[in-house]
């Protein structure tokens, strides 16, 4: 038995599967190129600030190395994205933990040199603690997603995949 799907529909699906790509790819050359300048912009920036004291320098490096890895983490899901042909919510869930996890670094330097100031450490500590919850929440969805990709199918023809058509 044929396809039953108009052909006027097949052409305008192949055109839109075309132009998703066409983005897909440009969103990818995007990211490269950024993950590129900041590596470039990290580099220079530890050889312009030799003479600044070494806990700041290493924090600033830390902070944009990790935005590098996130860089890097979403074109991994771009590249999923365009392999599996559907989205992919591991890779964004691992963006969110690193995001997070970054800023608990930079966060926790930072109020470091708050214990003197009170009411500014005990926010930066609030604000450290609610990080680590999504860490914990973001970790444990991705938990999830890998227990529901390894249990046995549900029904006679379920698919059992963690992710949204695109």
């Amino acid at each position: 038995m044929g396809d039953l799907t108009p052909r006027h529909t097949r052409i305008g699906d192949r055109y839109l599967r075309i132009a998703e790509d066409i983005l897909y790819y440009a969103i990818a050359v995007i990211l490269i190129v950024g993950a590129g300048m900041l590596l470039v912009a990290q580099g220079r920036h530890l050889f312009d600030v030799l003479d600044a004291p070494t806990k700041e320098v290493l924090v600033e490096i830390l902070d944009g190395l990790l935005l590098v890895f996130i860089f890097v983490e979403l074109l991994f899901a771009v590249r999923a994205t365009l392999a599996r042909r559907e989205i992919v919510a591991e890779p964004f869930l691992i963006v969110g933990i690193i995001a997070s996890i970054k800023e608990i670094v930079v966060l926790a330097v930072r109020a470091a040199g708050l214990v003197d100031d009170g009411p500014k450490f005990a926010r930066a500590l609030a604000e450290v603690g609610v990080l680590g919850g999504l860490v914990l929440a973001l970790a444990g969805a991705a938990l999830l997603l890998r227990l529901k990709e390894r249990s046995p199918e549900e029904g006679d023809s379920a698919d059992n995949t963690t992710s949204v058509e695109a």
